[in-house]
């Protein structure tokens, strides 16, 4: 007589846990991984540059991303005779900054760091708000400051950060109301530490952006600070002005 393994039929047996093979394979590609890493700058590449960056062939790349937009990784948009490339959303920037930390921990780097290296470490975008020395030193002024507070592991704005946000422009509500978290740490890859993340690091960047106290250089992840905008964002945290 045959037996039946308890719950065989039913839709928990058949529906198991998410299986992250697909999307570990998807990453372990160099010329992906490259290709991926590159849209961490928020924004749109087209195949051509992607493979110029990956040093593959266009085709190739092609065969790439196709695989990358069935897995809803990447998304794309049409404009005239072209298709820019970008992330799909901030959850895959996420993790891929999160794989940045593990590498890092684990001794994998490029070959070849190139010249690009050290001012990436100094200040870049993580997808949409700074990261690097510049991103933890702004991270770490606004606690010592006590216009961020800690709550277990989760990061608040406190009474004086909320004057603060009124006090430099930008308004703490409309952020919050956002569909994506308002305020959080992220690790940050080069400096082993924390960077602020979520509509609020998004925003504060973009102030920083319209100041000119930095630039975006091209469009790769660096982001250069002028001498008067790096004294610019202590004074900006420390007192509320530049």
């Amino acid at each position: 007589m045959k037996t039946t393994a308890p719950f065989e039929n039913s839709a928990s047996a058949t529906l198991g846990e998410p299986s992250i093979a697909k999307i570990a394979a998807l990453l372990g590609d160099h010329a992906r991984a490259s290709a991926l890493t590159a849209l961490m700058s928020d924004r749109a590449h087209t195949a051509t540059e992607l493979a110029n960056l990956a040093n593959v062939s266009k085709q190739t790349m092609s065969a790439h991303l196709a695989k990358l937009l069935e897995s809803n990784l990447l998304a794309v948009e049409q404009q005239g005779r072209h298709r820019y490339f970008r992330l799909a959303n901030r959850d895959v920037a996420q993790l891929l900054e999160s794989l940045m930390n593990l590498a890092q921990r684990a001794g994998s780097h490029t070959l070849r760091p190139g010249p690009r290296a050290p001012a990436l470490r100094y200040a870049r975008v993580c997808y949409d708000h700074l990261a690097g020395e510049m991103g933890v030193l702004a991270f770490d002024l606004m606690q010592q400051h006590e216009l961020l507070q800690t709550q277990g592991q989760s990061i608040l704005l406190s009474d004086k950060g909320l004057q603060w946000l009124n006090q430099i422009g930008l308004d703490a509500a409309a952020l919050q109301k956002q569909k994506r978290s308002f305020c959080r740490p992220c690790l940050d890859w080069s400096e082993r530490r924390h960077h602020l993340g979520g509509a609020l690091g998004a925003a504060l960047l973009q102030k920083i952006f319209e100041n000119g106290w930095a630039q975006r250089v091209g469009s790769t992840r660096e982001v250069r600070f002028s001498a008067v905008g790096e004294a610019a964002l202590r004074a900006w945290i420390e007192h509320g002005q530049s």
